[in-house]
């Protein structure tokens, strides 16, 4: 049996509305318009994005797949909650992963203060250390939906091991 190093993308995006908590990588954020991200769990769209990343990686599914927003009992789940089982799941199937690298796209509110408790909540609900995962952030230039701040969206990459036949 060899090793072989995969790599997977995820990507995304949840729209902002009144009345939800803005939830990024773990974090509970103050948005200046009182606004948080629209979804059937926290909604955290760079958790969810990591998540389909290493899925990816690991060629099997997305995370509607094994999360649907139809199951009542994932309701609110934490999205730390899922990445947590989502190496639960890859470890069944002998991968493990290498590292993480993401990018929050936001007009508002300001990511970098968050960024370093993002990285470590992320480590931490994965299994890895700090300095395998990656958050940045950007914002689209006030252009589209998103430069509108109708909404917040995430890219993420994951490079995972996997033992091959």
């Amino acid at each position: 049996m060899r090793t072989i190093t995969r790599s997977g993308i995820g990507y995304d995006v949840h729209r902002l509305e009144a009345d939800r908590t803005l939830v990024l990588g773990g974090v509970s954020l103050e948005h200046p318009h009182g606004l948080g991200l629209a979804g059937h769990s926290d909604a955290d769209v760079l958790c969810h994005a990591i998540a389909d990343a290493i899925l990816g990686a690991t060629g099997l599914q997305d995370i509607g797949y094994y999360f649907p927003n139809t199951d009542p009992a994932l309701r609110g789940i934490s999205s730390l909650e899922v990445l947590r089982r989502i190496v639960g799941i890859i470890t069944t199937k002998g991968a493990q992963i290498i590292n993480v690298d993401s990018t929050v796209i936001a007009e508002e509110p300001v990511i970098g203060p968050f960024v370093q408790r993002m990285r470590e909540n992320i480590a931490g609900a994965l299994g890895l250390d700090c300095s395998r995962i990656g958050v940045k952030a950007t914002t689209n230039e006030a252009l589209g939906f998103l430069g509108r701040g109708e909404g917040i969206a995430a890219l993420a990459t994951a490079a995972v091991e996997t033992h091959v036949d």
